[in-house]
Protein backbone atom coordinates (compact mmCIF):
# COMPACT_ATOMS: atom_id res chain seq x y z
CA UNK A 1 0.00 0.00 0.00
CA UNK A 2 1.66 3.11 -0.85
CA UNK A 3 1.98 5.31 1.90
CA UNK A 4 0.99 9.35 2.46
CA UNK A 5 4.41 11.48 1.67
CA UNK A 6 4.96 12.58 5.19
CA UNK A 7 5.29 8.72 6.22
CA UNK A 8 8.14 8.58 3.94
CA UNK A 9 9.67 11.59 5.19
CA UNK A 10 9.47 10.13 8.87
CA UNK A 11 13.05 9.78 9.58
CA UNK A 12 14.45 12.69 10.91
CA UNK A 13 18.05 12.90 12.33
CA UNK A 14 17.60 16.35 14.07
CA UNK A 15 14.85 18.14 16.17
CA UNK A 16 12.02 17.98 13.07
CA UNK A 17 8.24 17.86 13.81
CA UNK A 18 6.90 16.18 10.77
CA UNK A 19 2.90 16.34 9.70
CA UNK A 20 2.08 12.57 9.59
CA UNK A 21 -1.96 12.42 8.81
CA UNK A 22 -3.21 14.43 12.19
CA UNK A 23 0.27 12.55 14.37
CA UNK A 24 3.04 14.95 15.57
CA UNK A 25 5.88 12.43 14.99
CA UNK A 26 9.65 13.85 16.11
CA UNK A 27 12.83 12.64 17.42
CA UNK A 28 14.12 14.64 20.49
CA UNK A 29 18.25 15.65 20.67
CA UNK A 30 19.65 15.76 23.84
CA UNK A 31 23.18 16.50 25.31
CA UNK A 32 25.55 13.88 23.85
CA UNK A 33 28.73 11.90 25.87
CA UNK A 34 30.98 9.70 24.84
CA UNK A 35 30.13 6.09 23.47
CA UNK A 36 26.56 4.60 23.08
CA UNK A 37 24.17 6.64 25.07
CA UNK A 38 20.52 5.46 24.88
CA UNK A 39 17.46 7.71 25.04
CA UNK A 40 17.52 7.77 28.61
CA UNK A 41 20.99 8.58 28.88
CA UNK A 42 20.00 11.69 26.69
CA UNK A 43 17.03 12.27 28.31
CA UNK A 44 19.19 12.03 32.35
CA UNK A 45 22.09 14.53 29.80
CA UNK A 46 19.06 16.90 29.31
CA UNK A 47 18.06 17.71 32.49
CA UNK A 48 14.69 16.04 31.55
CA UNK A 49 13.94 18.81 29.33
CA UNK A 50 10.78 17.35 27.37
CA UNK A 51 9.07 15.58 30.82
CA UNK A 52 9.51 19.45 32.68
CA UNK A 53 7.12 20.77 34.42
CA UNK A 54 4.43 17.57 33.21
CA UNK A 55 2.75 14.58 34.52
CA UNK A 56 4.35 11.21 33.64
CA UNK A 57 3.59 7.71 33.39
CA UNK A 58 6.18 5.67 32.84
CA UNK A 59 6.09 1.96 30.97
CA UNK A 60 9.36 0.63 32.18
CA UNK A 61 11.22 -2.50 33.74
CA UNK A 62 14.60 -3.49 35.18
CA UNK A 63 16.43 -2.71 31.46
CA UNK A 64 15.48 0.68 32.16
CA UNK A 65 18.00 2.02 33.62
CA UNK A 66 20.46 4.99 33.53
CA UNK A 67 24.14 5.14 35.20
CA UNK A 68 22.70 1.94 36.62
CA UNK A 69 20.12 3.50 38.42
CA UNK A 70 16.04 2.83 37.46
CA UNK A 71 14.27 5.29 36.10
CA UNK A 72 11.74 5.21 37.63
CA UNK A 73 13.81 6.28 40.41
CA UNK A 74 15.23 9.29 38.71
CA UNK A 75 12.14 10.25 37.48
CA UNK A 76 10.36 9.96 41.30
CA UNK A 77 13.65 12.38 42.22
CA UNK A 78 13.89 14.83 39.48
CA UNK A 79 12.51 18.46 39.99
CA UNK A 80 9.81 20.11 38.27
CA UNK A 81 8.98 15.94 36.92
CA UNK A 82 5.72 14.93 38.34
CA UNK A 83 5.53 11.24 37.73
CA UNK A 84 2.16 9.65 38.66
CA UNK A 85 2.16 6.32 37.67
CA UNK A 86 4.55 3.28 37.00
CA UNK A 87 2.89 0.54 34.24
CA UNK A 88 4.87 -3.39 34.24
CA UNK A 89 5.28 -5.13 30.99
CA UNK A 90 5.59 -9.66 31.54
CA UNK A 91 7.92 -9.95 34.12
CA UNK A 92 7.05 -6.49 36.45
CA UNK A 93 8.60 -3.50 36.62
CA UNK A 94 11.39 -4.81 38.44
CA UNK A 95 11.86 -7.64 36.16
CA UNK A 96 11.15 -10.94 38.68
CA UNK A 97 8.35 -12.06 37.51
CA UNK A 98 8.11 -16.02 35.57
CA UNK A 99 7.55 -15.67 31.54
CA UNK A 100 4.16 -16.10 30.92
CA UNK A 101 2.56 -15.76 34.49
CA UNK A 102 0.10 -12.62 34.95
CA UNK A 103 1.46 -9.84 36.73
CA UNK A 104 -0.57 -8.34 39.38
CA UNK A 105 -1.64 -4.24 40.25
CA UNK A 106 0.91 -3.61 43.04
CA UNK A 107 3.07 -0.67 44.63
CA UNK A 108 6.28 0.11 44.09
CA UNK A 109 8.59 0.14 46.94
CA UNK A 110 11.33 2.03 46.03
CA UNK A 111 8.99 4.82 45.28
CA UNK A 112 5.18 4.14 46.62
CA UNK A 113 4.14 4.72 43.43
CA UNK A 114 1.02 2.41 41.82
CA UNK A 115 2.08 -0.05 39.62
CA UNK A 116 -0.48 -0.88 36.56
CA UNK A 117 0.26 -4.11 35.35
CA UNK A 118 0.11 -4.60 31.27
CA UNK A 119 0.56 -8.11 31.52
CA UNK A 120 -2.28 -10.01 32.24
CA UNK A 121 -6.25 -9.38 32.00
CA UNK A 122 -5.44 -5.70 31.39
CA UNK A 123 -2.84 -5.38 28.40
CA UNK A 124 -3.03 -1.36 27.38
CA UNK A 125 -2.91 1.46 30.53
CA UNK A 126 -6.96 2.05 31.67
CA UNK A 127 -8.28 5.24 30.72
CA UNK A 128 -8.86 6.83 34.03
CA UNK A 129 -4.94 6.96 34.88
CA UNK A 130 -4.36 7.78 31.42
CA UNK A 131 -6.93 10.99 32.06
CA UNK A 132 -4.07 12.26 34.60
CA UNK A 133 -1.06 11.93 32.56
CA UNK A 134 0.19 14.54 30.54
CA UNK A 135 2.96 12.25 28.83
CA UNK A 136 3.39 8.57 28.41
CA UNK A 137 7.00 7.27 28.10
CA UNK A 138 8.02 4.05 27.15
CA UNK A 139 11.32 2.75 27.77
CA UNK A 140 12.17 -0.92 27.90
CA UNK A 141 15.31 -3.01 26.12
CA UNK A 142 13.80 -5.01 22.89
CA UNK A 143 16.05 -8.10 22.24
CA UNK A 144 14.70 -7.57 17.91
CA UNK A 145 12.26 -10.71 17.74
CA UNK A 146 8.63 -10.08 16.93
CA UNK A 147 7.36 -12.60 19.53
CA UNK A 148 8.83 -10.52 22.29
CA UNK A 149 6.24 -9.03 24.27
CA UNK A 150 7.42 -5.58 25.39
CA UNK A 151 6.84 -4.40 21.97
CA UNK A 152 3.21 -5.56 21.58
CA UNK A 153 3.04 -3.63 25.18
CA UNK A 154 4.37 -0.66 23.46
CA UNK A 155 1.63 -1.05 20.48
CA UNK A 156 -1.19 -1.20 22.94
CA UNK A 157 -0.28 1.44 24.94
CA UNK A 158 0.40 3.58 22.05
CA UNK A 159 -3.13 2.58 20.95
CA UNK A 160 -4.52 3.72 24.63
CA UNK A 161 -2.29 6.93 24.68
CA UNK A 162 -3.63 8.09 21.00
CA UNK A 163 -6.95 7.28 22.60
CA UNK A 164 -6.54 9.73 25.39
CA UNK A 165 -4.83 12.42 23.62
CA UNK A 166 -1.88 11.63 25.37
CA UNK A 167 1.71 11.91 24.57
CA UNK A 168 3.57 9.06 23.78
CA UNK A 169 7.63 9.31 24.28
CA UNK A 170 10.19 6.45 22.87
CA UNK A 171 13.73 6.44 24.72
CA UNK A 172 15.45 4.41 22.37
CA UNK A 173 17.88 2.19 22.61
CA UNK A 174 20.24 -0.32 20.52
CA UNK A 175 18.66 -3.26 19.12
CA UNK A 176 21.22 -6.04 20.55
CA UNK A 177 21.62 -8.49 17.78
CA UNK A 178 22.00 -5.47 15.58
CA UNK A 179 19.88 -3.41 13.07
CA UNK A 180 20.77 -4.90 9.44
CA UNK A 181 19.42 -8.18 9.07
CA UNK A 182 15.42 -8.88 8.95
CA UNK A 183 14.67 -12.32 8.66
CA UNK A 184 11.60 -15.08 8.91
CA UNK A 185 7.91 -15.14 8.14
CA UNK A 186 5.87 -11.70 8.00
CA UNK A 187 3.29 -12.22 10.75
CA UNK A 188 0.20 -13.12 8.55
CA UNK A 189 -3.03 -11.84 8.95
CA UNK A 190 -5.78 -13.99 11.60
CA UNK A 191 -2.27 -15.01 13.41
CA UNK A 192 -2.10 -11.90 15.62
CA UNK A 193 -1.74 -12.08 19.58
CA UNK A 194 0.21 -11.11 22.19
CA UNK A 195 3.61 -12.24 20.82
CA UNK A 196 3.07 -11.46 17.50
CA UNK A 197 0.65 -7.98 17.09
CA UNK A 198 3.02 -6.06 14.24
CA UNK A 199 2.71 -7.96 10.24
CA UNK A 200 7.28 -7.53 10.53
CA UNK A 201 9.55 -10.57 9.83
CA UNK A 202 10.62 -12.58 13.12
CA UNK A 203 13.65 -11.04 13.43
CA UNK A 204 12.83 -7.68 12.37
CA UNK A 205 16.10 -5.63 12.61
CA UNK A 206 14.64 -2.10 13.90
CA UNK A 207 15.17 -0.32 17.11
CA UNK A 208 12.17 0.42 19.44
CA UNK A 209 11.90 3.88 17.90
CA UNK A 210 11.93 3.00 14.90
CA UNK A 211 9.28 0.59 15.39
CA UNK A 212 6.86 2.70 17.25
CA UNK A 213 7.71 5.31 13.63
CA UNK A 214 6.68 2.90 11.79
CA UNK A 215 3.43 1.51 13.70
CA UNK A 216 2.63 5.35 13.23
CA UNK A 217 3.32 5.29 9.73
CA UNK A 218 1.77 2.42 8.55
CA UNK A 219 -1.38 2.57 10.41
CA UNK A 220 -0.35 -0.74 12.44
CA UNK A 221 -2.85 -0.85 14.86
CA UNK A 222 -6.73 1.73 14.98
CA UNK A 223 -6.23 5.46 15.74
CA UNK A 224 -2.62 5.81 15.62
CA UNK A 225 -3.47 8.54 13.06
CA UNK A 226 -3.66 10.55 15.84
CA UNK A 227 -0.70 9.71 18.48
CA UNK A 228 1.52 12.04 19.35
CA UNK A 229 5.06 10.40 19.17
CA UNK A 230 8.41 11.22 20.15
CA UNK A 231 11.26 9.15 19.75
CA UNK A 232 14.49 9.87 21.79
CA UNK A 233 17.43 8.63 19.92
CA UNK A 234 20.09 6.49 21.23
CA UNK A 235 23.78 8.31 19.98
CA UNK A 236 26.63 6.44 19.00
CA UNK A 237 25.07 3.16 17.46
CA UNK A 238 24.93 2.05 14.26
CA UNK A 239 22.85 -0.69 12.55
CA UNK A 240 25.75 -3.03 12.17
CA UNK A 241 26.80 -2.45 15.64
CA UNK A 242 26.10 -5.97 18.25
CA UNK A 243 25.33 -5.14 21.86
CA UNK A 244 29.41 -6.42 23.12
CA UNK A 245 30.38 -3.08 20.72
CA UNK A 246 27.78 -0.91 22.42
CA UNK A 247 29.98 -0.91 25.63
CA UNK A 248 26.59 -0.76 27.39
CA UNK A 249 26.61 -3.43 29.79
CA UNK A 250 24.31 -6.45 29.65
CA UNK A 251 21.15 -6.15 31.77
CA UNK A 252 19.07 -9.54 31.18
CA UNK A 253 16.38 -8.39 29.42
CA UNK A 254 14.03 -11.12 31.02
CA UNK A 255 14.59 -14.27 33.57
CA UNK A 256 15.20 -16.38 30.26
CA UNK A 257 17.87 -14.32 28.62
CA UNK A 258 20.87 -13.92 30.61
CA UNK A 259 23.43 -12.51 28.42
CA UNK A 260 23.99 -11.15 24.81
CA UNK A 261 24.48 -14.95 23.53
CA UNK A 262 21.52 -16.01 24.63
CA UNK A 263 19.22 -12.90 22.90
CA UNK A 264 21.78 -13.64 19.79
CA UNK A 265 19.93 -17.13 19.54
CA UNK A 266 16.61 -16.17 21.04
CA UNK A 267 15.00 -15.45 17.42
CA UNK A 268 15.39 -18.61 15.89
CA UNK A 269 15.40 -20.69 19.41
CA UNK A 270 12.45 -19.65 20.47
CA UNK A 271 10.38 -21.45 18.00
CA UNK A 272 11.13 -24.76 20.55
CA UNK A 273 8.64 -23.07 22.56
CA UNK A 274 6.14 -24.38 20.38
CA UNK A 275 7.39 -27.86 20.39
CA UNK A 276 6.80 -30.24 23.65
CA UNK A 277 10.38 -30.69 23.74
CA UNK A 278 12.69 -28.78 26.26
CA UNK A 279 13.74 -25.08 25.09
CA UNK A 280 16.35 -25.02 28.01
CA UNK A 281 14.08 -23.86 30.91
CA UNK A 282 14.92 -24.60 34.27
CA UNK A 283 19.04 -24.45 33.32
CA UNK A 284 21.91 -22.15 33.12
CA UNK A 285 21.64 -21.98 28.56
CA UNK A 286 17.56 -21.23 28.34
CA UNK A 287 17.29 -21.37 24.23
CA UNK A 288 21.07 -22.32 24.11
CA UNK A 289 20.27 -25.90 25.35
CA UNK A 290 17.44 -28.65 24.18
CA UNK A 291 16.25 -31.48 24.42
CA UNK A 292 13.94 -34.59 25.16
CA UNK A 293 13.73 -38.01 26.42
CA UNK A 294 13.62 -39.83 23.14
CA UNK A 295 16.27 -37.73 21.04
CA UNK A 296 19.78 -39.41 20.19
CA UNK A 297 21.98 -36.02 20.62
CA UNK A 298 25.12 -37.58 19.63
CA UNK A 299 23.23 -38.20 16.02
CA UNK A 300 21.63 -34.83 15.89
CA UNK A 301 25.28 -33.52 16.98
CA UNK A 302 26.72 -34.94 13.88
CA UNK A 303 24.19 -34.11 12.15
CA UNK A 304 24.66 -30.70 12.65
CA UNK A 305 28.65 -30.54 12.50
CA UNK A 306 28.85 -31.94 9.30
CA UNK A 307 27.56 -28.48 7.88
CA UNK A 308 26.91 -26.23 10.51
CA UNK A 309 25.53 -22.85 10.42
CA UNK A 310 28.47 -20.02 10.86
CA UNK A 311 29.54 -18.57 14.03
CA UNK A 312 28.28 -21.75 15.95
CA UNK A 313 29.28 -24.99 17.17
CA UNK A 314 26.84 -27.87 18.95
CA UNK A 315 27.42 -30.25 21.36
CA UNK A 316 25.94 -33.37 22.50
CA UNK A 317 24.85 -33.11 26.83
CA UNK A 318 22.97 -34.19 29.58
CA UNK A 319 20.67 -32.46 31.45
CA UNK A 320 18.66 -32.08 34.04
CA UNK A 321 15.87 -28.97 34.02
CA UNK A 322 14.92 -27.50 37.72
CA UNK A 323 12.42 -25.04 39.02
CA UNK A 324 14.47 -21.94 39.09
CA UNK A 325 11.98 -19.62 41.51
CA UNK A 326 11.60 -16.10 38.95
CA UNK A 327 13.21 -17.87 35.77
CA UNK A 328 11.29 -21.09 35.18
CA UNK A 329 9.17 -22.41 38.04
CA UNK A 330 7.79 -25.29 36.21
CA UNK A 331 9.73 -25.94 33.30
CA UNK A 332 9.16 -29.07 31.11
CA UNK A 333 10.73 -32.36 32.09
CA UNK A 334 11.72 -30.77 35.14
CA UNK A 335 13.68 -33.00 37.31
CA UNK A 336 13.95 -35.76 34.31
CA UNK A 337 17.73 -36.25 33.13
CA UNK A 338 16.96 -36.04 29.34
CA UNK A 339 19.74 -36.01 25.97
CA UNK A 340 20.15 -32.54 24.65
CA UNK A 341 22.29 -30.57 22.47
CA UNK A 342 24.11 -27.56 23.85
CA UNK A 343 25.18 -24.15 21.49
CA UNK A 344 28.03 -22.64 21.38
CA UNK A 345 28.34 -19.09 20.28
CA UNK A 346 32.38 -18.60 18.88
CA UNK A 347 32.17 -15.91 16.29
CA UNK A 348 28.83 -13.55 17.25
CA UNK A 349 29.33 -11.17 13.87
CA UNK A 350 28.19 -13.94 11.63
CA UNK A 351 25.60 -15.94 13.42
CA UNK A 352 22.29 -15.92 11.69
CA UNK A 353 20.00 -16.70 14.70
CA UNK A 354 17.33 -18.00 12.34
CA UNK A 355 19.28 -20.35 10.17
CA UNK A 356 20.66 -21.89 13.67
CA UNK A 357 17.27 -22.33 15.02
CA UNK A 358 16.41 -23.77 11.60
CA UNK A 359 18.57 -26.06 11.74
CA UNK A 360 18.30 -27.31 14.86
CA UNK A 361 14.84 -28.10 14.15
CA UNK A 362 15.24 -29.76 11.65
CA UNK A 363 17.76 -32.30 13.29
CA UNK A 364 14.85 -32.50 15.54
CA UNK A 365 12.70 -33.49 12.92
CA UNK A 366 15.08 -36.63 11.54
CA UNK A 367 14.82 -38.45 14.73
CA UNK A 368 13.25 -41.29 14.16
CA UNK A 369 11.84 -41.62 17.34
CA UNK A 370 10.12 -38.67 16.92
CA UNK A 371 6.83 -38.14 18.57
CA UNK A 372 3.52 -37.49 16.77
CA UNK A 373 2.76 -34.81 19.70
CA UNK A 374 5.80 -32.98 18.95
CA UNK A 375 4.72 -29.54 17.58
CA UNK A 376 2.31 -27.84 19.68
CA UNK A 377 0.21 -26.39 16.68
CA UNK A 378 -1.34 -23.55 17.83
CA UNK A 379 1.86 -22.50 19.80
CA UNK A 380 4.09 -22.87 16.80
CA UNK A 381 2.07 -21.03 15.04
CA UNK A 382 1.69 -17.82 16.96
CA UNK A 383 5.14 -18.18 17.01
CA UNK A 384 6.22 -18.64 13.53
CA UNK A 385 3.34 -16.07 12.08
CA UNK A 386 1.67 -18.52 10.08
CA UNK A 387 1.48 -22.28 9.23
CA UNK A 388 3.77 -22.36 6.67
CA UNK A 389 6.99 -23.51 9.11
CA UNK A 390 4.78 -26.64 10.97
CA UNK A 391 3.99 -27.78 7.26
CA UNK A 392 7.67 -27.40 6.06
CA UNK A 393 8.78 -29.33 9.21
CA UNK A 394 5.98 -31.81 9.14
CA UNK A 395 6.90 -32.12 5.53
CA UNK A 396 10.99 -32.96 6.06
CA UNK A 397 11.69 -30.01 4.08
CA UNK A 398 15.39 -28.91 4.72
CA UNK A 399 16.39 -24.90 6.59
CA UNK A 400 17.72 -23.87 3.30
CA UNK A 401 14.18 -24.60 1.57
CA UNK A 402 12.49 -22.64 4.64
CA UNK A 403 15.15 -20.10 4.40
CA UNK A 404 14.14 -19.47 1.16
CA UNK A 405 10.55 -19.72 1.46
CA UNK A 406 10.46 -16.11 3.36
CA UNK A 407 12.90 -14.25 1.11
CA UNK A 408 10.57 -12.31 -1.12
CA UNK A 409 8.52 -11.21 2.03
CA UNK A 410 11.50 -10.35 3.70
CA UNK A 411 12.83 -8.01 1.07
CA UNK A 412 9.40 -6.66 0.82
CA UNK A 413 9.72 -5.29 4.19
CA UNK A 414 13.25 -4.37 4.13
CA UNK A 415 12.33 -1.57 1.84
CA UNK A 416 9.07 -0.73 3.89
CA UNK A 417 10.97 0.24 6.49
CA UNK A 418 13.93 2.07 5.32
CA UNK A 419 11.63 5.37 5.32
CA UNK A 420 11.83 4.71 9.32
CA UNK A 421 14.87 4.12 10.29
CA UNK A 422 16.80 6.75 12.46
CA UNK A 423 20.22 4.99 12.46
Amino acid sequence: MERPAAARLLVALAVFTLPLGGCRAQTEEAASGPGVRTGADRLVDSGYGILRGRRVGLIANHTSTSGGTHLADLLHAAPDVRLVALFGPEHGIRGDQDAGRTVGDTTDAATGLPVYSLYGERRSPPSAVLDSIDVLVFDIQDVGARFYTYISTMGRSMEAAAAAGVEFVVLDRPNPVGGARVDGYVLEPGFESFVGIFPIPVQHGMTVGELASMAVGERWLPGLDSLRLTVVKTEGWTRDTLWPATGLAWVPTSPNIPDFETALLYPGMCFFEGLTASEGRGTDHPFAMVGAPWLDAGAAVARLSADPPAGVRFEAVRYTPRSLPGRATSPRYQDQDIPGIRIHVVDPAVVRPMDVGLRVLEAFFADPDRPPDLVRSAGLARLAGTRRLEAALLEGRGASAVLADWADETARFDSLRSSYLLY
